[in-house]
């Protein structure tokens, strides 16, 4: 019987090669793998600090406008608060055709108004009122403020043809810090003067020594009923300053400041 001939078989493959095999294969898929998650962790990552870059630029940017905002509106009311002055004079109420006028000068050559201002002193230390120079009165019209005092001269005059009496109210129309805790308010009239403080901090009912108390805690000075000539002209000079002798004179009142207004009013006649 004949048989064909019979094919070589392929050498057996050994126990080393087979495992030897299985651990290249697991190597190079490990390797696939750790890369391409390498890859999507590190896109990740990047796409993570951008977002974050921008929301912080978006939180600096709202914190600077805040701040920013801030600053405008303190720099705003800085710049109202000097315009309005520390002091205002004024003409309130008419009756009757009377008419009463304020200026700068006696003659009023520079024409009459019905509001002045006083002007503003900035950055002043407490004195005493010895230290203030003599003749304040008739130093100067209009602002004549030297360092640490404010000090104004101003004229009332009665522009009509009958002769009237006029009410004055001098009041307190702004404070910080408690600064008009020791302020203190000369007000001349015609040659003739008086020193207002408000009352003891710790007894509203005591003047302090070297003053007359204000009315009450917003009223400064009050007078009724003043009379002035047809023509006539009433002189006054407002002199302002912290009293360093005052109890309340401390360290809190730094960086304070005291507002006030005077206002003068014509009576009317009385009828009947």
């Amino acid at each position: 019987m004949a048989f064909g001939k019979k094919n070589k078989a392929p050498d057996p493959v050994t126990p080393a090669e087979v495992a030897d095999l299985g651990f290249k294969h697991e190597v190079s898929a490990a390797k696939d793998k750790n890369s391409s998650v390498y890859e999507h962790f590190h896109s990740q990552e990047n796409a993570k600090a951008v977002a974050d870059a921008k929301k912080r630029k978006k939180r600096y940017a709202i914190i600077l406008a805040s701040m920013l905002g801030v600053l405008v509106f303190a720099y705003i009311v800085s710049m109202l608060m000097t315009q309005m002055g520390d002091l205002t004079i004024t003409v309130g109420d008419l009756y009757d055709g009377k008419t009463i006028m304020l200026c700068e000068n006696a003659d009023f050559e520079d024409g009459v108004t019905v509001k002045l201002n006083g002007g503003a002193v900035k950055d002043v230390t407490n004195i005493t009122k010895d230290w203030l120079p003599a003749g304040l009165d008739d130093e100067k019209d209009g602002e004549h403020s030297g360092d640490n005092y404010l000090a104004y001269t101003f004229y009332l005059k009665n522009t009509g043809d009958r002769d009237l009496e006029y009410n004055t109210t001098f009041r307190l129309t702004g404070a910080a810090k408690s600064a008009d805790e020791a302020v203190r308010f000369q007000i001349y009239r015609n040659g003739a003067d008086q020193v207002f403080a408000k009352a003891s901090y710790n007894d509203r009912s005591k003047a302090e020594e070297d003053a007359t108390a204000f009315v009450d805690d917003n009223t400064i000075y009050t007078a009724q009923s003043t009379p002035l000539a047809a023509g006539a002209t009433d002189k006054y000079t407002v002199v302002v300053w912290i009293e360093g002798n005052d109890p309340e004179c401390v360290d809190a009142i730094r960086g304070g400041h005291v507002k006030s207004n005077m206002v003068f009013d014509v009576v009317p006649e009385k009828k009947g």
